[in-house]
């Protein structure tokens, strides 16, 4: 596929309580086996990209560990390439740390590429997509810039930290701005972009121009008058993951089977990092129900309508629900928690009943003892 795939890190408007301290979003750990950064390289990959930019802002140990050289992915090894890109811009202030300044530091690398397009996707938004298709459709239309969008009915309590595409009726967009809540049916913005490459460097630039805080959305914004933009509705399974909550609920929504088959299809395989380990064992007192458990787990205790990391403990009286417990995490003897995100290498042994608001969830903190 003759594209540059680029995938962005978050912008400085999103920020996941406790859990962005360790890790970039595309580090989370999601649904127990993959990181959230697997969906949109897998999607790359499976399109035909074999040229992929990864580009990391702030604590890029894990992420890294977890990129590797790619080889995982299904990336053509002689011909292909993950870069992983580095920017710094951000570290005195965080109001520089804008996805144009990361571009801007590693121009090189861009203007360096061979490929006449280039598809870019962000880091911290869960879905599939044929980028194949949508760059033939791009390029069919003779547009400058396609940006991917999904309708949603309920944006007046969520998406609240994304952009939205306003669209005239041939699909052209008007203008970005961001969600305000004051709609509940929006055209939320995907963060996915495709366009000649030359344009996407040009774009850059006049940014920098223009104002060191400024971001890619609001260069493109500014140019929706004087080029040719157009929205590209996307269909199936669809999550963002801006906050603590809605990387909550995005991974308990996947417990519902026909969600899941709307992410997970036979023909487009998610690629992860594989870790070798046992079969989960479930003691005599154990109950799951309606939950999603990863290998190597030892579980004595009920599990309901949760997700359950590699490598947990889960003792005997012990009872969790509706929680997001992340690896390696131990639930000690008779505790109960409830409507929590358990972070890695937690334990949670002398407080007995832990309970949260399914509206607010709560956060432990990694490598705690509560």
């Amino acid at each position: 596929m003759k594209a540059l795939g680029i995938i962005n890190f978050s912008g400085n408007h999103i920020h996941v309580e406790g859990m962005q301290d360790y890790r970039p979003i595309g580090a989370f750990s999601f649904l127990g086996r993959y990181r959230t950064i697997d969906f949109p390289i897998s999607n790359m990959s499976n399109s035909g990209i074999e040229k992929i930019q990864v580009y990391v802002n702030r604590a890029p140990r894990s992420l890294t560990e977890h990129l590797g050289t790619g080889r995982h992915y299904n990336i053509n090894s002689k011909r292909g390439k993950l870069q992983l890109l580095f920017s710094e811009n951000g570290i005195e202030n965080t109001l520089y740390d804008t996805d144009i300044a990361a571009y801007i530091e590693n121009m090189e690398c861009i203007e360096d590429s061979t490929s006449p397009y280039v598809v870019i996707a962000p880091s911290y938004m869960i879905y599939t997509e044929n980028f194949c298709e949508l760059l033939n459709s791009h390029i069919d239309s003779d547009a400058d810039i396609s940006l991917l969008y999904h309708t949603v009915d309920n944006a007046k309590d969520a998406f609240l930290n994304c952009d939205i595409l306003n669209l005239n009726k041939q699909k052209g967009v008007l203008s970005i701005e961001k969600n305000r809540g004051t709609a509940k049916t929006r055209n939320i913005f995907m963060d996915t972009y495709v366009m000649r490459r030359e344009l996407f460097i040009n774009l850059v630039k006049k940014a920098k121009k223009i104002s060191s805080m400024y971001t890619f959305p609001q260069i493109v914004d500014a140019h929706c008058e004087d080029l040719d933009i157009r929205g590209i509705s996307h269909r199936g399974y669809f999550a963002t993951i801006t906050d603590l909550k809605s990387y909550y609920n995005a991974n308990l929504s996947l417990i519902d089977y026909k969600d899941a088959q709307a992410l997970f299809r036979e023909d487009w395989p998610i690629y992860t990092r594989t870790n070798d380990s046992c079969p989960t064992q479930y003691f005599h007192n154990s109950d799951i129900k309606k939950s999603v458990v990863s290998n190597g787990c030892l579980i004595d205790g009920t599990v309901y309508n949760s997700i359950i990391g590699r490598g947990c403990t889960i003792k005997s009286g012990a009872v969790v629900k509706n929680c997001i417990v992340l690896p390696h995490v131990v639930i000690g003897e008779n505790v109960h928690i409830e409507n929590y995100v358990i972070d890695k290498h937690a334990s949670v042994l002398h407080t007995k009943e832990l309970i949260g608001d399914a509206d607010r969830p709560g956060y432990i903190k990694r490598n705690d003892i509560v």
